[in-house]
């Protein structure tokens, strides 16, 4: 989705510069130094690093929608909720249509297996794991973000993914589709 055309290019830094204007806050506005808009992209997304969008990190990928070389649904942890608010502040049409909400997984640690061996708290972006060497680990679910890296480095397979109780506070409904009626006059 890359932009060749330099006009293209400047219109649509212009406008998302006009729709950062608009939609900033006050509060952005006495940081010293500026808010640039590539940083304020950066704080939508979750900041944890973690590549599922093929970038090494959030800050890549916000210079990259930036500039208009990243598609608004770039972020598989953020999902829907924040491709929708990126589609916004680009000014971008988005259809979700053909995008798959994936599934929400958290990963979690058998005690009767883990040996301590820390290799997962250290791939861990959001630092969700805790523990400490030779000693069972714990995860916090509400840091982790499902990436699946602690599962990949994991030697005694006591972590694994699974699915996210569905609370208030994570559900998306989804709009029902109507059926589609025929032409025919009664």
């Amino acid at each position: 989705m890359a932009i060749t055309n330099k006009q293209s290019e400047t219109n649509i830094q212009e406008v998302a510069d006009e729709i950062y204007r608009i939609n900033t806050p006050v509060i952005f506005e006495g940081m010293s130094g500026g808010f640039s808009f590539n940083q304020y992209l950066m704080s939508l997304l979750p900041g944890s690093q973690c590549g599922q969008c093929g970038f090494p990190g959030c800050r890549p990928a916000a210079e990259a929608l930036a500039e208009g070389n990243a598609p608004a649904t770039i972020c598989p942890p953020g999902g829907s909720a924040l491709a929708e608010q990126i589609a916004a502040l680009l000014g971008l049409d988005l259809d979700l249509s053909d995008v798959k909400e994936p599934e929400l997984l958290v990963a979690r640690v058998s005690e009767a297996t883990c040996t301590g061996c820390t290799r997962c708290f250290k791939v861990c972006p959001t630092d969700a794991i805790v523990g400490a060497p030779k000693q069972i680990h714990a995860l916090v679910a509400d840091a982790c973000i499902g990436c699946k890296k602690c599962v990949d480095v994991c030697p005694t397979e006591c972590l694994q993914m699974h699915p996210i109780e569905v609370t208030l506070r994570n559900w998306r409904w989804t709009k029902p589709t109507l059926p589609e009626t025929s032409n025919a006059v009664c």
